[in-house]
């Protein structure tokens, strides 16, 4: 029997993914947990695995193409179970394809458990017309496996002339339609098309490189325009003098490195936002509006936002203020070295009450951050500068660290966002006094 596996919901409302490697060829033997593809999301990159034992006879997609949740992936002979073309491939049945989306939804992938996936219904719910035609009203019978592939490949299934029982159209037709190069636009063609460049561009086209978007660049995207749309930004602006704060790393610096840690900043600054998001539970929450309601969060998940490759991505600190400088530290070497290396999973991206930013690193000094929505606020930290400071009455060289908080001005007011950013100073200040409240 053939086993047709559609590309499965990894979770967080994933649309859609980039295949990026095929690890599996047509004719090539697999076992169930075997990887087959590496899809990337728009938040990690994610292998694969088969649901089945057997052996692999379709691809659908090549390197590069954009495949829909619940669309076809691949199609797997089953070990032990001789292929019925003409008698289960004909069907077309409910139950059909009921018992293909039972078997998809049992799939556990690298991430997390895949959701149940639809094989393609008989319809034509969500794709664009491509060419009007007057036999369009004309609606085909075909297999399930047929009319998957029709939809991957962005052909219309109803100008194919099938050669099966009643005029139904087969998986052969698909492919024998397909070599004739006739109307026949896939749908990777089709998204790429939706962005037509400027008909100066378009003269000089040496002049320009058009590149795809990725997956997390859309996402980006995507999320930052969500933000600006949906949410009342307001920004501060403050400085810390942190020379006790250095003092306190360049002592436990080395015995750190030593266990194989390395100890910056931002353990200091995250464990210091998690404290006072305890005294400042408005910045810990977000509101529903739907239900005319705010949502308070009872635990302290801290966001912390890592430059990676292929963008920007914002790992999450669970319980920071549970943890110890140390743990905090290493947690944060281990999510930064996973987001540079691609291998970050959704649990790793998930729940998020804070984000907390570090331009700084970069020679940054000040920014207006852009909140991580629906977070209620942001931190971005800034590079430490030498500059002249009062203190006791005298004028001494300071280290200052520059911070800029972003609020949803909704549900933060002006007076609550300047106490807890004064808050997170006095802590930075003074690091002992946070470790040692209870």
């Amino acid at each position: 029997m053939k086993f047709t596996f559609n590309f499965p919901d990894l979770g967080e409302g994933l649309e859609e993914g980039t295949i990026m490697e095929w690890y599996v060829k047509p004719g090539q033997q697999v076992k169930m947990g075997d990887s087959i593809v590496q899809m990337e999301t728009d938040k990690v990159v994610a292998d694969i695995p088969s649901p089945k034992n057997g052996v692999i006879t379709d691809l659908f997609g090549e390197v590069g193409d954009v495949i829909k949740v619940g669309s076809p992936l691949v199609i797997i002979q089953i070990e032990g179970e001789v292929s019925e073309q003409t008698t289960e491939d004909e069907k077309i049945t409910t139950e059909a394809v009921s018992e293909s989306d039972d078997d998809a939804g049992s799939v556990v992938g690298t991430i997390e458990v895949a959701g149940k996936n639809d094989i393609m219904a008989p319809s034509d719910e969500g794709e664009k017309d491509i060419e009007e035609k007057t036999s369009v009203s004309r609606k085909a019978l075909a297999t399930p496996v047929a009319r998957a592939m029709a939809k991957q490949m962005g052909i219309d299934i109803n100008q194919i002339p099938g050669s099966g029982p009643s005029g139904r159209v087969k998986k052969e037709d698909i492919l024998n339609f397909k070599s004739t190069g006739l109307d026949i636009k896939p749908e990777s063609d089709i998204i790429k098309k939706s962005f037509t460049p400027d008909e100066s561009l378009k003269q000089t086209a040496g002049d320009v490189t058009y590149k795809p978007l990725t997956q997390i660049r859309k996402t980006i995207a995507k999320n930052m325009l969500q933000s600006k749309h949906n949410a009342a930004h307001m920004s501060v602006f403050e400085e810390v003098e942190i020379s006790g704060l250095m003092e306190v790393r360049l002592r436990y610096k080395q015995r750190f490195a030593d266990k194989g840690v390395k100890l910056t900043y931002l353990p200091f600054i995250v464990k210091a936002v998690a404290q006072a998001l305890k005294h400042h539970p408005q910045l810990n929450s977000q509101i529903d509006t739907e239900n005319n309601r705010m949502i308070y969060r009872n635990r302290y998940h801290i966001g912390i936002a890592v430059d990676a490759p292929d963008g920007l991505v914002v790992p999450v600190i669970r319980d920071a203020d549970k943890l110890s400088i140390f743990q905090i530290a290493g947690q944060i070497g281990e999510l930064a070295n996973k987001a540079r290396t691609r291998k970050l999973t959704l649990e790793d991206l998930k729940d998020g009450c804070f984000s907390i930013t570090s331009f700084g690193s970069f020679g940054g000094i000040y920014a207006t951050p852009v909140l991580n929505y629906p977070q209620a606020g942001i931190l971005g930290i800034g590079r430490i500068l030498k500059t002249p400071v009062v203190k006791d009455d005298e004028i001494v060289i300071g280290n200052i660290m520059p911070l800029s908080l972003t609020v949803d001005h909704r549900v933060v007011d002006g007076g609550e966002t300047t106490r807890f950013i004064y808050k997170v100073m006095e802590y930075l200040t003074d690091p002992i006094s946070f470790l040692m409240e209870e």
